[in-house]
């Protein structure tokens, strides 16, 4: 695949990308190099290597979802932090209803 000066200057249009006209001839033959090597990545024979999301193993930590009763750590307490919110609704902070 080959790209020329018309592709940047579209591709640089649809990014929203101010390029002036000098810099649109240096950067097609930058494109014909970064397709090239994409090009030569999909040669790779990669048949026995099996799909990943990261390149080192990772695991979710997760704690446990409890409520601490404990108001001095934060816990227990939703009447009185309810009681300073100007509506409250089901032990919820009521909002405005917004439809744009």
């Amino acid at each position: 695949m080959s790209v020329d000066r018309e592709t940047v200057a579209k591709i640089a249009s649809l990014a929203r990308i101010k390029v002036d006209e000098a810099a649109l001839d240096r950067m097609v033959p930058e494109f014909n190099n970064i397709l090239a090597w994409v090009e030569q990545l999909g040669e790779v024979d990669t048949s026995g290597v099996e799909p990943m999301t990261a390149v080192i193993p990772q695991a979710l930590r997760l704690r446990d979802d409890v409520i601490d009763a404990d108001p001095l750590t934060g816990g227990g307490i939703r009447d009185k932090v309810l009681a300073n919110a100007p509506a409250a609704e089901h032990g919820f902070f009521g909002v405005p209803k917004v439809i744009e």
